[in-house]
């Protein structure tokens, strides 16, 4: 289907070598088409449950028990109506996020939209190398410089999953995911919180408004969600589906594509929410109110669960987090470059010159200053996720709103006017943020 709202031809497609390489069935059961595009959204979950995030969680919990769980609930809902838009432009107009950027604007501001998604890009995967050397020093006792060193190799193993079918990179992302829940299932079976405040921290309340320092962190879980990388990346690996041509058969891969992805947030909202509740219970409970990072909470969870096990649980989720994001960023870092420059690098290339640009500040930070110094990288990159994410978020709802461009696909009026007022929060709130750091503020509010 070709559209005129287009200004050229797409090029070659986002992730080429597994492009429409999954099959899906035109024939059969609602179920079995399902099945088939099971997997891209568990791809996009994983970055809202990142390292970066673990912390926010941990200072929420603990400083206020349960009372934050509604502000995890509401950032999952903006979630999901971006992320459902990032579906629907990939299905509809065959481009994702970067190869519309590219095509709508001019060179004069698709190349600064390009090196701001790189630098994001970059962020989060400094994130992510962090955390999962963390995760290996707390496991391992591997020294942190070293265990940033290690999360280099990640590069061999998606490209030797790739080789053998995206299918496979999908299985290995799930079955860390999967790894994730059992040990926090397990661990909150250990710390047996108030079930009824649980259920009570997810309706609203006025005292986020009214504590400068709760609204504070409140805006910090939201602002920090959506991640500039997961928009760009969940409307490249939507086209892993071989869904048709039609408006009918790119119809349904949406409807099939958007359910895949609130499924798979909806579950890492129940991690995100698993993290908040265990800090609640642990520490927030036994009057520890200023547990942030991670290697206190590693810590301090054996004496206050009375299990040697929990610390090791902690520490295996958390790894298995850094892989997964790992994996995550460099795949979006390889559909930014193609997508908004148009050249191909081998695999294993754009991979590794992603990772590098990521391990040498990481490197040299955590020799330099060790780990309150990757502390303090970890609250820049955020920063600079912050910026960058207006540049992403808008250009996606004006495309996906635009029936030039997305013709009887265009997004319905109402899911707009939502992914608009999304925008608007998120934004403000990434501004806010960024205001704050600048001033000071979360120095003084504690954080």
């Amino acid at each position: 289907m070709t559209l005129s709202g287009w200004r050229r031809d797409r090029g070659t497609a986002s992730l080429s070598e597994v492009h429409k390489s999954v099959p899906v069935s035109s024939v059969g059961p609602s179920w079995r088409k399902a099945l088939a595009f099971f997997g891209p959204g568990y791809l996009v979950a994983v970055g809202y449950m990142d390292p970066g995030n673990w912390a926010t969680s941990l200072a929420g919990g603990s400083r206020f028990g349960y009372a934050l769980l509604v502000v995890a609930l509401i950032s999952n809902i903006m979630a999901v109506i971006l992320q459902s838009l990032c579906a629907r432009l990939g299905i509809a107009t065959g481009r994702d996020l970067a190869q519309a950027c590219r095509d709508a604007y001019p060179r004069v501001v698709s190349w600064p939209l390009w090196l701001m998604a790189e630098i994001a890009i970059c962020a989060t995967d400094l994130a992510e190398v962090i955390g999962t050397a963390i995760g290996l020093n707390l496991l391992f006792g591997i020294p942190l410089e070293i265990g940033v060193i290690i999360t280099a190799l990640d590069v061999f193993l998606i490209l030797y999953l790739q080789n053998k079918g995206f299918r496979w990179v999908e299985a290995l992302v799930i079955t860390l995911l999967g790894v994730i829940a059992v040990c926090f299932l397990i661990q909150i079976i250990m710390a047996d919180p108030q079930w009824g405040a649980v259920i009570r921290g997810f309706a609203p309340t006025t005292d986020i408004v009214t504590n400068p320092d709760m609204l504070y962190l409140a805006l910090g879980i939201i602002g920090a969600t959506v991640m500039p990388h997961n928009l760009y990346l969940h409307s490249g690996i939507v086209q892993t589906r071989d869904y048709g041509e039609t408006v009918e058969d790119k119809r349904s891969a949406i409807r099939y594509a958007t359910l895949d992805s609130t499924i798979a947030l909806t579950f890492a909202l129940a991690v995100n929410a698993s993290i908040l509740i265990l800090a609640a219970a642990s520490f927030h409970a036994t009057g520890h109110t200023h547990v942030e990072e991670l290697g206190d909470a590693h810590s301090l969870l054996s004496p206050l669960l009375g299990s040697a096990i929990a610390p090791s649980l902690f520490a295996i989720a958390l790894l298995c987090c850094g892989l997964n994001s790992t994996v995550t960023a460099t795949m979006a870092g390889q559909i930014v470059m193609e997508g908004f420059l148009d050249i191909r690098l081998a695999p294993w290339l754009r991979r590794l010159i992603t990772r590098v640009v990521a391990i040498v500040p990481a490197a040299a930070v955590t020799i330099a200053y060790g780990e309150s110094g990757t502390a303090k990288l970890l609250i820049l990159s955020q920063v600079v996720l912050s910026l960058q994410l207006p540049f992403a978020i808008i250009p996606l709802v004006m495309f996906t709103a635009n029936r030039g461009k997305m013709g009887a696909l265009v997004a319905p009026r109402w899911l707009t006017v939502l992914a608009a007022i999304t925008t608007v929060i998120i934004v403000a709130l990434n501004v806010n943020l960024l205001f704050d750091f600048i001033t000071g503020y979360g120095s003084t509010a504690g954080y």
